[in-house]
């Protein structure tokens, strides 16, 4: 499954690039919430969290990729015999979306989005706990989601993140946990070369 999401982002730039000749490049920044929990045997409470970063789109009519780099706090809360454990996951997401454009600046957006641990915490009855070797290095997701590029420079983006593989470094599969994050951002776009 990995492969084949790398593939067809690959082949979705090269289409994109060779397609139009008249591409638009955007350079810009967004944030906003998250709404994060773990698809698990356990049944976690969503947690909620934000996001940070920067996008660059390459529009071609009205087809375009964007990448972004996002630092992104996610994680679930748990209730263990009338106590919570939470967890606090920060992770360096890259999501490759390919966006279609409709009327008006609204848009659909789908790509995957490979995403990096830098760190993780986990709080119960006060107490803090450093979980990030328990937990892989790396994981992959994907976006689906829409858009509205307004057209003096401020984007809103609604994006559901399903998480495709297990974050937990274990081969227990009782444990297996994936990431779903929802996310709400705004964005500006701080220039914009081409049509």
């Amino acid at each position: 499954m990995k492969k084949l999401l790398l593939l067809t982002t690959i082949c979705l730039f090269g289409y994109f690039t060779e397609s139009n000749a008249q591409a638009a490049f955007r350079l810009g920044v967004k944030g906003g919430l998250n709404f994060a929990n773990f698809n698990s045997d356990f049944d976690t409470d969503a947690k909620t969290g934000y996001h940070a970063g920067a996008f660059a789109t390459f529009k071609f009519t009205k087809l375009a990729i964007q990448p972004e780099v996002i630092f992104s706090k996610q994680g679930a809360k748990l209730d263990i015999n009338g106590s919570e454990l939470e967890s606090n996951y920060s992770y360096i997401n890259i999501p490759v979306m390919a966006k279609l454009y409709l009327l008006g600046g609204l848009n659909l957006q789908a790509g995957p989005q490979f995403g990096f641990l830098a760190s993780a915490e986990q709080v119960y009855d006060g107490i803090e706990e450093d979980v990030k070797d328990q937990l892989k290095g790396s994981e992959i997701s994907l976006g689906l989601g829409a858009g509205w590029d307004l057209p003096f420079g401020l984007t809103v983006d609604a994006r559901y993140n399903l998480g495709l593989s297990d974050i937990n470094d274990s081969d227990d599969s009782s444990a297996e946990a994936k990431n779903q994050v929802f996310q709400v951002s705004v964005g500006y776009r701080l220039f914009e070369l081409g049509n």
